[in-house]
C-alpha cells in the first residue's frame, strides 16, 4: 500500500512545520518507508520542542529537515484549528509507539530501541513483546548519558544496521534525540522515531496523566506535580512565550486573510 505523502500537510506554528497527520497515517507512512528500507527520522513535538526551535536556529533546522512531525501536545492540535485545520487531530508519542508496534508485528517489520536507562529500557522491551508476542525487537541499547565518542558512534551504528532493525524508537527527550536522529539519518539504516517519555510511560517507570486531563490539554500540570526540579523551568520559560508568540502568528494570519477578502 502506498501512503500520500504528508509534504502538502506541513502547517508552520511559531516557525516550525508541523504536520497535519493521524494514528493511522503516521503509523502507515513510518513502515512504508521501514518496508522501503528507507533512512528517516520522525520527530513528536510539543510546545517546548517549538520553543527550543524558536530559541536555536539548528534546532529549527533539525525539526523542519524532519521527515515528518507529528502534533504530540494538545496545544499544538488546538494551534492548528485556529490556524484553519478543524481536522487536526493529537498524534502523541506514548500512542503512536504501540500502534506503530502492532503494525510492525502484522507486518513482520523488525524494531529497535535506543534510550533509557537500562532497568527501563529492559522493562519496556519485557513489556512490549508480551504485548505483540509475533514482534521481533531486534536490537536494543541503552546508550550512556555521556556523549558518545567517534569509535562508539560508528560502533553503535554498524549494530543497529547489522542488526536489521527497520524502525528504531529513539528515547533520549527532546531535544538530544533529534539532534541525534538528524545526525545519523543515512547512516542508520531505519526509520527512526523519536518518541520521548514514551519509554518510561509503557515500561511502567514513570506515571501518565489520567486521559481527561491529556484532553484538556492540563497533561503539563500533571507532569510539573511529578517531576518538579526537572520541568519547572521549561514550562515556566516556554508556555507563556509560546502563547505570546502564537497570538501575534494568529493575528498576523487574519489581517492577511482579512486584506485578501477585502481585495478581493
Amino acid at each position: 500500500m502506498t501512503v500520500p505523502s504528508s509534504s502538502d500537510q506541513v502547517i508552520d506554528i511559531v516557525g516550525t512545520g508541523v504536520h497535519r497527520t493521524t494514528y493511522a497515517h503516521a503509523a502507515n507512512l513510518i513502515c512504508q518507508w521501514a518496508g522501503e528500507r528507507q533512512s528517516k527520522y520522525v520527530c513528536v513535538a510539543c510546545v517546548n520542542s517549538i520553543m527550543e526551535a524558536h530559541d536555536s536556529p539548528a534546532f529549527k533546522r533539525v525539526m523542519n529537515e524532519a521527515d515528518l512531525v507529528t502534533p504530540d501536545g494538545m496545544p499544538l492540535v488546538w494551534g492548528l484549528k485556529l490556524l484553519g485545520h478543524s481536522g487536526a487531530t493529537r498524534v502523541y508519542g506514548p500512542d503512536l509507539t504501540p500502534i506503530v508496534l502492532e503494525q510492525a508485528a502484522r507486518e513482520g517489520i523488525p524494531v529497535g530501541f535506543f534510550g533509557g536507562a537500562p532497568h527501563v529500557l529492559d522493562r519496556l522491551v519485557e513489556v512490549v513483546k508480551r504485548r505483540f508476542p509475533s514482534l521481533k525487537v531486534a536490537y536494543a541499547l541503552s546508550p550512556p548519558f555521556r556523549p558518545s565518542t567517534p569509535q562508539e558512534d560508528e560502533q553503535i551504528v554498524e549494530e543497529i544496521n547489522r542488526s536489521n532493525a527497520r524502525i528504531l524508537f529513539i528515547g533520549l527527550s527532546t531535544p538530544k534525540q533529534d539532534y541525534w536522529m538528524a545526525a545519523h539519518r543515512g547512516q542508520v539504516q531505519a526509520v527512526m522515531v523519536g518518541v520521548g517519555a514514551a519509554f518510561d510511560f509503557l515500561a511502567g517507570s514513570k506515571p501518565q496523566a489520567p486521559r481527561w486531563m491529556m484532553r484538556i490539554g492540563a497533561e503539563w500540570i500533571f507532569r510539573l506535580m511529578t517531576e518538579p526540579r526537572r520541568l519547572w523551568k521549561r514550562y515556566l520559560k516556554h508556555n507563556p512565550r509560546f502563547v505570546v508568540l502564537f497570538a501575534l502568528q494568529l493575528l498576523r494570519a487574519r489581517r492577511l486573510a482579512h486584506g485578501a477578502n477585502e481585495q478581493s
